[in-house]
C-alpha cells in the first residue's frame, strides 16, 4: 500500500476548521482507493507567533522538504503587521522551494453557482497557469524620505528567461492533456514593455506544441473577455501579478472564493496546496465556513500525487452535490462547515459500495 507524507499547517482563521473537513475527506479516499498518508502537523500561524513570536523556524521547514506534499489550511490575522506570516510563511516556501506554479483550476460545477447570465458548466472550464516566483513578487522594494511629503516608494517587476519558459511550458505540457489544447497568454507587453520577454518566449516554446492552438489577451482584456465570454479560455499563462488577480475574478465566476483552490508546484518536489479564501477571522470557530476550497485543494494534492482515481472521485462526488442541490453553494452560514465535510466523505465511501 502506497504511503504518502503530508506536512500540514492548519494555520488561522478558519484555516483549522476547514483543515479537518478536509483531512476527512482525505481519510475516506484512503480507505476507498487503497492508499494512506502520515500527516505530521504544524502549528505555526498568527497564533503561534503571538504566543512564541516564532514564525516558521528553519527546522521546521527543513522538515517538510521531505514529506511528499504541504497542506495549508490558510494564514492571516488583522492583529499583527500587513506581510509578517504571509511572507514568513506562505512566501517562504513558494521561493525557498522554488513553487514556480501557481495552479488554479476554474470550473463551473452547476448553472445556480455562476453569477453570469446563461452560463454553464461548459462553458466555465479552464486552468490558469500563474508564474509563481517572479514579477513584483520578488521583493524588490524600498522607500525614500519614507514618512514625508516627497516620500517615493518603488517596487521592482523581475522576470527571467528561465523563469518565464518554465511557466509557458507547464501551461502547453497541460494544454496537451486537455481537449481544446489552447494555451492563451495574458500579459500586458503593451504597456509594461519589459513583459516583451513572455511575447518572445511564448511564440518560441508553441512551436515545440504544433500541436496546441494559441491565443493572447492583454490583462485588461482577459478581465472582460473572462466575464463576457469564459468558454474562450482552456489553459491561459500569465506573469505572476496579473496571475493573482485574474484568478480571483475566475475564482467568483465559478461560484465563489469557497470553491476555489490552488496547488503551488514544483513538478517532481514536494509541493503546496490551499484553499485561497484567506483565512476569514470573523468567522473561526463558528462552524458556518464552507470547506469545498479546502476539500477540492486536498483533490489537487492527491492528483499531485498520483492518486488521480481519488482525485477525479472527489471532484465528481462535490459536483454531483451541487447539481443535486443537495449543496446550494459555499456562501458563509449556507451550510455548516462539518456538513459539508461529513457530506463529502460519506458520498466518497459510497462510491466503494457502487464499485
Amino acid at each position: 500500500m502506497k504511503t504518502y507524507s503530508i506536512a500540514v499547517i492548519p494555520g488561522d482563521g478558519i484555516g483549522p476548521e476547514v483543515t479537518r473537513e478536509a483531512l476527512g475527506v482525505l481519510t475516506a479516499a484512503e480507505e476507498v482507493f487503497g492508499f494512506q498518508t502520515r500527516r505530521t502537523l504544524y502549528p505555526y500561524g498568527s497564533e503561534h507567533y503571538l504566543k512564541t513570536k516564532e514564525i516558521f523556524p528553519d527546522a521546521a521547514f527543513e522538515e517538510t522538504k521531505a514529506h511528499n506534499a504541504i497542506y495549508l489550511g490558510a494564514i492571516g490575522d488583522p492583529r499583527l503587521p500587513i506581510g509578517l506570516i504571509e511572507y514568513g510563511i506562505i512566501a517562504k516556501m513558494r521561493f525557498e522551494l522554488d513553487l514556480y506554479i501557481n495552479l488554479r483550476p476554474i470550473k463551473l460545477y452547476d448553472e445556480s453557482l455562476c453569477p453570469l447570465k446563461d452560463k454553464k458548466p461548459e462553458d466555465v472550464d479552464m486552468v490558469i497557469v500563474r508564474e509563481n516566483t517572479e514579477d513584483a513578487y520578488v521583493g524588490a522594494h524600498g522607500f525614500t524620505h519614507k514618512g514625508q511629503h516627497h516620500e517615493v516608494a518603488t517596487q521592482t517587476m523581475v522576470y527571467t528567461r528561465i523563469g518565464v519558459e518554465r511557466a509557458i511550458r507547464y501551461a502547453f505540457e497541460l494544454a496537451r492533456t486537455r481537449k481544446r489544447k489552447q494555451v492563451t497568454l495574458i500579459d500586458k507587453a503593451n504597456a509594461v514593455r519589459a513583459q516583451d520577454i513572455w511575447t518572445r518566449t511564448f511564440a518560441i516554446v508553441a512551436r515545440e506544441f504544433p500541436d496546441c492552438k494559441t491565443d493572447h489577451a492583454y490583462i485588461d482584456a482577459a478581465c472582460m473577455w473572462m466575464v463576457k465570454n469564459p468558454e474562450w479560455f482552456d489553459v491561459a499563462v500569465t506573469p505572476n501579478l496579473f496571475g493573482d488577480i485574474i484568478t480571483d475574478l475566475g475564482a467568483m465566476i465559478q461560484g465563489g472564493m469557497g470553491i476555489a483552490a490552488s496547488g503551488n508546484i514544483h513538478p517532481g518536489r514536494v509541493s503546496l496546496f490551499e484553499p485561497i479564501h484567506g483565512s476569514a477571522p470573523k468567522h473561526a470557530g463558528k462552524n458556518t465556513s464552507s470547506p469545498i476550497a479546502a476539500i477540492m485543494a486536498a483533490s489537487m494534492m492527491l492528483e499531485y500525487l498520483g492518486e488521480k482515481q481519488a482525485a477525479a472521485a472527489i471532484d465528481q462526488v462535490v459536483g454531483d452535490l451541487f447539481r443535486s442541490k443537495r449543496l446550494k453553494g459555499v456562501q458563509t452560514g449556507m451550510h455548516s462547515c462539518t456538513e459539508v465535510g461529513a457530506l463529502v466523505a460519506s458520498e466518497l465511501r459510497a462510491v466503494a459500495a457502487k464499485v
